[in-house]
């Protein structure tokens, strides 16, 4: 890491850069390897280097509504706390800055977050496991996007009826981690492109001691099979049409049956069920024997109807887990409904739509954002460990302001003159 102080003299710099508390998930020999990696260092001094950008990048997440210009008179003052910035140096303009985001594209800051999003709660995190199992939970959402001819051609619209968007969006599907709310891998892809296929790819960070939680939209037979192929445990929600009979009825009264993969002959069927009920096991590739949960909650619109609940799992004893800790757990992947609000409400900011104009740049800024919301959360739950409660007693509102504060009140530069109306959108 190195020092930039007055005439751009270059030494060892062991503390960490900028944006306050937050360096201390995304700090500077990460980013410097990730730039070496990428091939993203510059290769003469720049006025914005390669490793200020990233920080603006999650800067720019932290202060959603500012422009560029602002969001760097707030960056800046951290840097020169910690002598990484020289005296010598102007708060630099918004086309700077769109030219510096442009050098740096998007790979460094997806690389980043793919290095540093880990789990984070530990053995002794409040309402993180089940058991032995580490609750995670893989779901969806769509972020809008700047109606520009670039980003139309490389994401579309969804068109899907009243759901149909003004704006072209991204869709983002992501592993979460219930009990901390961060978000450990994240896929990204057009309007066309379905979440159950952006979800294969995040079983790269299936690990053994994980129970995959996850809704009725993404079953299918190869899902489930290369879930299960990774060494995690599986708790879906699965569809009211899918075929579920009973080979075997268990004291908890949840029962056995198999999942079949398509176009499997109706008599194979039921030989296999009839092995199951005999105690035996059939081969993946003809079915997987799979535990089924049923139950019902009252409807969320709280009329006198009740939702069906249809959970199917890989834990097939009831000893190891009985069926009312399976219902209970299941529940806690409407945790990560909060995670994705968090991202899309609270830290973009309601109905917002994301600032930049290019393809590449859409990517750069949602890794960012996603990157940003991951130290934030992996802070709360050092906090909540520390104080010995459930990370979900802190309040994401509250820590985020804090963060805000903190770094606005390291700021050091005063206002210069700007254009009316640059906002500092990347065109």
């Amino acid at each position: 890491m190195k020092l930039l102080g007055n005439g751009g003299a270059g030494v060892r710099l062991t503390d960490r850069i900028s944006l306050g508390v937050l360096a201390d998930v995304v700090p500077r020999d990460f980013i410097e390897d990730v730039l070496n990696r990428t091939g993203r260092r510059e290769q003469r001094s720049r006025l914005l280097p390669a490793h200020v950008m990233v920080r603006f990048c999650m800067a720019m997440c932290l202060f959603f509504d500012d422009d560029y210009e602002e969001v760097m008179r707030k960056l800046v003052g951290s840097l020169k706390d910690m002598r990484s910035w020289s005296d010598s140096w102007h708060v630099p303009s918004t086309s700077a800055i769109t030219q510096a985001r442009r050098r740096l594209g998007d790979e460094p800051l997806r690389e980043l977050f793919e290095d540093i999003a880990v789990p984070v709660a530990g053995p002794g995190t409040k309402g993180a496991w089940l058991r032995s199992w580490r609750l995670m939970s893989i779901d969806g959402c769509a972020l809008n996007i700047p109606d520009t001819a670039a980003n139309v051609a490389e994401f579309d619209r969804s068109n899907n009826g009243p759901n149909a968007s003004a704006y072209p969006i991204v869709r983002v599907v992501g592993l979460g981690e219930c009990g901390s709310h961060v978000l450990v891998d994240a896929a990204l892809g057009g309007a066309p492109v379905g979440e159950t296929t952006l979800a294969k790819e995040l079983t790269r960070s299936f690990e053994a001691d994980m129970l995959i939680t996850a809704d009725r939209s993404f079953y299918s037979f190869p899902a489930w099979q290369e879930t299960l192929e990774t060494g995690a445990d599986a708790l879906w929600r699965v569809k009211s049409d899918l075929l579920l009979p009973v080979a075997r009825v268990l004291p908890d009264g949840s029962y056995l049956s198999a999942v079949f993969p398509p176009k499997l002959r109706n008599y194979h069927k039921k030989e296999i069920l009839t092995r199951i009920r005999d105690g035996a096991m059939p081969h993946t590739t003809q079915a997987m024997v799979v535990r089924v949960v049923e139950y019902e909650i009252p409807d969320r619109e709280r009329t006198e109807e009740h939702d069906t609940i249809r959970l199917i799992t890989s834990i097939l004893d009831p000893e190891d887990i009985p069926a009312i800790e399976l219902a209970t757990a299941y529940s806690e992947r409407w945790e990560y409904e909060s995670l994705l609000d968090e991202v899309k409400t609270h830290q973009r900011g309601p109905g917002r739509v994301l600032r930049s104009q290019s393809p590449e740049m859409v990517r750069q800024e949602i890794w960012a954002l996603l990157l940003t919301h991951y130290s934030i959360r992996a802070l709360m739950c050092r906090a909540a460990d520390e104080a010995d409660v459930d990370p979900d007693r802190l309040s994401f509102m509250r820590t985020l302001r804090v963060i805000r504060r903190q770094v606005t009140s390291q700021a050091a530069f005063s206002p210069s003159k700007t254009e009316k109306g640059t906002r500092g959108d990347d065109d």
